[in-house]
């Protein structure tokens, strides 16, 4: 379960989506998901759709990728659309306690979880097409403006590209521990449910420790070479906006009129 998280894993490639710039990525996964709040039947959830698997077979990322990533998930995914399940109005299918199943509630329920799962893939398609480096300039570019209000904007956007650089880290570090501690005697799989978080316990304590020392290490490191912040700091390589990412953004802000025309016709 822990090698399906692919959060935050960056492949390298050569396609058009690589190419683009990372602030055009951001923004175009703004606009995916205004267009996934914005629709509100299936043909507007069709559309949003079509964008991801256009995405996803240029930037040559296989979808078997993006539905692994989504395999942790599954269990959130299915009690959301549970749990709208039970809101719905009209004539009731079942009825349980206070409780009562509609057919609109299960097609809310529905639609949630696909909207659920088309964001998660869509947030998927940008970690895996762009480097943490790239992401990290970018985030900070876009938010340059708050600079002003004398936020720590370059300091907000190292911390959310380190945390995205270390998930593959801290899970491999977490399969490495449940496989020792497995050699030892210990089962994380069986007995009751109180047994099962008493045995996490020899889990998670080296876990928090070795995360503890990384961070430790890490911060020696970056002292080490003399950071201190976004102030005075310069780029090797300053990034510049291109035709394509003037195409890319018109596409995104279309797919947002046209999930809105969709809603506002009720189609």
């Amino acid at each position: 379960m822990l090698k399906d998280i692919t959060l935050g894993q960056y492949f390298p490639g050569d396609t058009i989506v690589h190419r683009l710039d990372a602030r055009t990525k951001i923004i175009c996964l703004i606009a995916y998901i205004a267009a996934l709040f914005t629709a509100k039947t299936w043909l507007g959830y069709a559309l949003a759709l079509a964008a991801l698997v256009t995405v996803s077979a240029l930037s040559r990322i296989k979808p078997a990728a993006l539905l692994r990533g989504l395999k942790p998930l599954w269990f959130i995914v299915i009690f959301t659309g549970a749990v709208n399940a039970l809101y719905g109005t009209g004539e009731p299918l079942a009825e349980f306690w206070i409780f009562k199943i509609t057919e609109s509630g299960i097609l809310q329920g529905i639609r949630m979880m696909l909207r659920i799962m088309l964001l998660v893939c869509g947030t998927f398609l940008l970690t895996y097409t762009t480097s943490p480096l790239n992401l990290t300039d970018a985030i900070e570019s876009l938010l340059s403006p708050l600079k002003r209000l004398h936020a720590p904007v370059h300091e907000v956007a190292m911390m959310m590209s380190i945390a995205l650089r270390f998930i593959p880290t801290l899970i491999e570090e977490t399969d490495r521990i449940i496989s020792a501690q497995k050699a030892r005697g210990a089962a994380f799989d069986t007995g009751k449910l109180t047994e099962r978080a008493r045995a996490l316990l020899p889990l998670l304590v080296p876990l928090f420790v070795s995360a503890f020392r990384r961070a430790d290490e890490l911060a020696t490191a970056m002292e080490c070479r003399c950071y201190h912040g976004g102030e005075g700091r310069t780029r090797m390589k300053t990034p510049r906006l291109a035709p394509r990412d003037g195409w890319a953004m018109a596409l995104g802000a279309l797919l947002v009129l046209a999930a809105a025309a969709l809603r506002r016709a009720g189609i």
